[in-house]
């Protein structure tokens, strides 16, 4: 690697919750550097959510996250000639990392209606084990799962 490593920015904790995993979430929502746009998305979407389950917003989306979050993934290795899919643990910030894009990218593929209704629904769903980002996850463990026979080309 040429270069030094890049230094990790501590990041605020978000205006309205004061909690540092709605802060980053809304960093990945946000799109060509309006965060804003994105706060005000987001603060909706949880507005919508205790409209519709008379919940805590807070609580639902940390159940979604812990739902979706992932356990083990598969990274392409190529040892002699050939490429395999090799099944690794997820490290710590990368687990949230994923359970965010994938729950963005679930709610960004759902048509019809605003981004706060697409993720509000979409985390509602998450929380109760249902949707699309729930099933990203399922067919990651299960490619995971299905290459466990490769494990041994891991590094760790």
């Amino acid at each position: 690697m040429r270069g030094k490593r890049a230094i990790k920015r501590k990041i605020k904790s978000d205006v309205k919750f004061n909690n540092l995993n709605v802060a980053k979430f809304i960093n990945y929502l946000m799109e060509r550097g309006k965060k804003t746009v994105a706060q005000k998305i987001i603060y909706e979407s949880f507005d919508i959510i205790e409209k519709k389950t008379k919940k805590n917003p807070l609580t639902i989306f940390e159940q979604a996250i812990r739902n979706v979050t992932p356990i083990l993934e598969v990274k392409g290795r190529r040892v002699g000639g050939a490429n395999y899919q090799v099944p690794i643990m997820v490290k710590g910030t990368r687990k949230f990392q994923l359970a965010s894009r994938w729950i963005i990218t679930a709610a960004k593929a759902r048509k019809g209606k605003p981004m706060r209704e697409k993720l509000a629904f979409e985390l509602m769903d998450a929380a109760k084990e249902e949707g699309s980002a729930i099933k990203k996850k399922q067919d990651v463990q299960r490619m995971a799962e299905s290459n466990r026979a490769f494990a041994h080309f891991a590094r760790y």
